[in-house]
């Protein structure tokens, strides 16, 4: 029979988002909700939004839409909005979509409870206050049994002119390293293999905790974090995200080539590589500074695997500004490179200045930059043809069920032949036999 109480969650975004709605989750089991994959046959329906993209923000009210009219023949139907859409309209949410009970910033992800219950009280619920980061006490409802996000800080301080993230995510707050490790040796208990550290700007970590060495540097910094908690049991790979150029050091690359369980793989993002567009932007760095901190790390790690983040048709960029960005993909090679053409979003600097480019002017420069990320990842993968790269197994492949699919260290996709329910969870040795720009193909050996 099925459960009266079930719920769905749609997520739109990046990796807090996806680990603020697996927290939600866990608060939902908790309360008895089963879990739908149909939001039509569910009767809490929750969507997790993002601000970053204005055509995320459309699609959201789409997705509304069409839960409001059904709201009108079955009542029982509570509708929530939560992240970062949520807290930058707050109220004005209500007035576009009268049907909704429950508006929540990415802060309250812990709160649901709490909220929940005034919602079945009869109240319709604006949570987009700013609050001290709850710890978490709900254990998440992970998506894989493989491999877990673990939030380590949260929040921006960062005033990047385009990004809306500081005004909907609040100012930083670092977890303490004990909260984190113990979250982490839960997960090692439970049999997770490899965990992800997360932080809109990970690099931030410790600033705002107590304490200092004797030299007077922070005592709490993502290098002392991934030292401390490099040794947790049952944990066998650890990854980070998401670096900012301005204060990566070298301390924390030669802590990744010394500790065997970080991954050897950075994901860094330049935005631009023309200066003038980055001094624009805030981002507090030059594409010299950056090109760097790329040869440091390649000087301890030449193998490692560079992943970026890049803007393109900020405004005022002029073509030439954009061929220098396209000469940092060309000189770096990067692994992999997540592109997006400027989108303007409300209440940040960038969206009021005249210099706006042109959609078409933006989707040529978008395509041109992702045809030359194609080509130099493709490069970058003949690497490891003929290699043996230890993969974890984390899922069956769905378009060749006699396959299964992880990742190596460097974060390659890689398929190859073998039983999912064997091989779940395993670090196998693979040979490569095909590359392909974002994926490779190989043999258990």
């Amino acid at each position: 029979m099925k459960s009266p109480h079930r719920y769905h969650i749609t997520t739109f975004g990046c990796q807090m988002n996806k680990a603020d709605s697996e927290r939600m989750a866990g608060i939902l089991e908790n309360m008895g909700f089963e879990y739908s994959d149909d939001p039509n046959d569910a009767n809490l329906v929750l969507y997790n939004t993002c601000t970053i993209r204005d055509n995320a923000e459309q699609k959201v009210y789409s997705y509304l839409g069409r839960q409001a009219k059904r709201k009108h023949q079955q009542p029982d139907l509570t509708l929530v909005v939560a992240g970062c859409v949520a807290q930058q309209e707050g109220e004005t949410l209500l007035r576009r979509v009268p049907e909704l009970d429950l508006v929540m910033g990415p802060q309250h992800a812990n709160r649901l409870r709490d909220l929940l219950e005034q919602v079945f009280d009869g109240n319709q619920v604006v949570a987009t206050e700013p609050i001290q980061i709850v710890e978490d006490i709900t254990k998440p409802r992970r998506d894989s049994g493989i491999t877990a996000w673990v939030n380590v800080i949260y929040g921006c301080n960062e005033r990047c002119t385009y990004c809306v993230v500081p005004n909907v995510r609040g100012t930083e707050q670092s977890r303490t390293p004990e909260a984190i490790r113990a979250e982490m040796e839960e997960l090692g208990r439970q049999g997770y293999q490899e965990i992800t550290l997360l932080g809109q700007n990970i690099d931030a970590y410790g600033r705002d905790l107590p304490g200092v060495t004797e030299s007077g540097r922070h005592q709490h910094t993502l290098t002392d974090l991934l030292y401390y908690v490099h040794d947790v049991p049952g944990i066998k790979r650890i990854r980070f995200a998401t670096s900012h150029p301005r204060y990566f050091t070298e301390r924390l690359i030669r802590a990744c080539n010394e500790l065997p369980k970080v991954c050897e793989h950075f994901h860094i993002p330049f935005q631009s590589g023309d200066n003038d567009t980055l001094k624009a932007m805030a981002r507090g760095y030059t594409q010299q500074k950056y090109r760097r901190i790329i040869d440091k790390i390649r000087e301890y790690m030449p193998d490692a695997s560079i992943s970026a983040d890049a803007i393109v048709g900020f405004p005022g960029e002029t073509e030439a500004q954009f061929e220098n960005t396209l000469k940092l993909v060309e000189d770096i090679g990067f692994d992999q490179l997540n592109t997006a053409a400027y989108s303007p979003r409300p209440g940040t600097p960038a969206a009021q200045w005249d210099e706006q480019l042109t959609e078409e002017v933006k989707s040529d420069r978008l395509q041109r930059l992702n045809r030359l990320v194609a080509v130099k990842a493709a490069e970058r993968s003949q690497r490891y043809l003929g290699r043996i790269e230890e993969v974890l197994v984390e899922d069956q492949n769905p378009k060749d069920t006699t396959q299964v699919m992880g990742r190596t260290s460097g974060n390659r996709l890689t398929f190859f032949t073998g039983e999912f329910q064997e091989l779940k969870g395993q670090l196998v040795k693979v040979k490569i036999t095909q590359t392909r720009a974002f994926s490779l193909t190989g043999e258990a050996m």
